[in-house]
């Protein structure tokens, strides 16, 4: 099975041509390739798919061999696979991830792609669609101020909503970037003990299809850090969708600008939300690391 490690800031994945090659079993194929001990190594596996909606698909599994909807790091990495092996030689092109599609442009240099913006399209605030538990948009205080009135789904939304996680109460901001997020301000990030607490938010119980858990300190109004626990996989060194969800999340809560540079353990990557058409804008860096072939028989 011939595959291309890749990674975009860090959020490492094997990338596999689903033009070529046909696997049957994916989950255990995924956890048994993403092991770091005994596989390739990974935060997960993404197939490049041929599809008939957009130029091409990316099938995302996390590293346990559960589906996710999108990675904001994989789908560069996926632009950067498909325009250096010449199967594109598009510099805008459009993947399709669990039936919703992005719009990429592409930085080339010297004939290999360096770095993509991408178009995350809208964030969802609405507790039903991100999703979070009904019952806790009714402790939130949602956003009334005029700058927001013409986004829906604020009426819904969860922002600095009080929720108690293994003993200890935080506030939470939950959005939607295609998967589910939920953001924690907090003063140092540096020191948060993210393996006691992580698996906590993600398996909690107003989560019905777990979430992934920002933890985020404002910097200033144009710069956070950030680290992430991704639901399946655990801590990574960053996270795309995280990245837009957190950004969001600050100007929720008063806390940025609406362009950001958000500082990941693996690097930076910067988040634009244009408000006025309510569509968030990622850019960052795709890498290729290294490419081989892994034994395996379905």
């Amino acid at each position: 099975m011939k595959f291309t490690k890749m990674h975009g800031c860090g959020n490492d994945y094997v990338y596999i041509n689903g033009f070529t090659e046909k696997i049957k079993n994916k989950p255990e194929f995924v956890r048994a390739v993403s092991d770091r001990h005994f596989g390739v190594g990974g935060d997960g596996a993404i197939f490049i798919n041929p599809s008939d909606v957009a130029d091409f698909e990316m099938e995302m599994y996390n590293a346990d061999g559960s589906r996710s909807e999108m990675c904001g790091n994989g789908i560069r990495c996926v632009a950067k696979f498909v325009y250096d092996k010449k199967m594109t030689d598009q510099t805008q092109i459009s993947i399709v991830s669990a039936g919703k599609i992005k719009y990429l442009d592409l930085t080339v240099e010297d004939g290999k792609m360096i770095c993509a913006k991408v178009n995350m399209g809208a964030p969802v605030l609405d507790a039903k669609e991100v999703p979070v538990a009904p019952y806790l948009s009714e402790k939130s205080t949602n956003v009334g101020d005029e700058m927001f009135h013409d986004i829906p789904g604020y009426d819904k939304a969860v922002i600095a909503a009080p929720v108690t996680v293994n003993g200890k109460e935080y506030q939470i901001t939950c959005v939607s970037m295609g998967n589910p997020h939920a953001i924690v301000f907090m003063d140092d990030v540096a020191n948060l003990d993210i393996d006691a607490v992580g698996p906590y938010f993600e398996n909690h119980e107003i989560f019905p299809n777990r979430t992934n858990t920002e933890f985020v300190e404002v910097v200033d109004r144009s710069h956070v850090n950030m680290r992430v626990w991704e639901r399946g996989t655990g801590e990574t060194l960053a996270c795309g969708t995280g990245c837009c969800a957190t950004v969001v999340s600050c100007i929720l809560n008063g806390l940025t600008d609406d362009e950001v540079t958000v500082k990941v353990l693996g690097g930076e990557i910067q988040i634009h939300w244009d408000r006025k058409e309510n569509l968030v804008y990622m850019t960052g860096p795709a890498t290729t690391v290294f490419e081989g072939e892994f034994p395996w028989k379905d």
